[in-house]
């Protein structure tokens, strides 16, 4: 399924968890970036409904799934400030990292894991003891 993501994602759906983002009148509603679950860690996880200016209800990556996807692609610089401005909620720390998590064995790992610590620094760094001490002998 072909979904709505990005930037555009973080200026559009519900507000009241998260606060996206604010630059609606800059994007681009004619052909907002667009991403296809088949080709996500993520599959349908965090997507919904959402009315898009132009186009009416179309499949919108939630201000988190939007967020991880930008990582995923390693726009790390679209997603700089991710914590403090488009979630800048600590209820949502937990989901994202893990979701990050679920990364762990992509190439772009060791990038991922840096932004990571410079978003949630002492965070990450425990959350990641924790999970490496609960999955000790797994192999990544």
């Amino acid at each position: 399924m072909r979904y709505v993501s990005g930037l555009p994602a973080l200026n559009l759906g519900d507000r009241s968890v998260t606060p996206g983002d604010w630059h609606h009148s800059s994007m681009d509603w004619e052909r907002p970036f667009m991403l296809d679950t088949s080709a996500s860690p993520y599959g349908c996880w965090g997507i919904g409904d959402e009315p898009v200016p132009g186009h009416g209800p179309m499949p919108v990556a939630n201000h988190i799934r939007a967020c991880l996807d930008m990582i995923v692609l390693g726009c790390f610089g679209d997603v700089q400030g991710m914590r403090e401005y488009f979630l800048a909620n600590p209820a949502t720390d937990g989901v994202v990292m893990r979701q990050v998590w679920k990364l762990r064995g992509s190439r772009n790992w060791p990038s991922i894991d840096a932004f990571m610590g410079r978003e949630y620094s002492t965070r990450w760094l425990d959350y990641k003891q924790r999970q490496m001490q609960t999955n000790r002998g797994e192999t990544v």
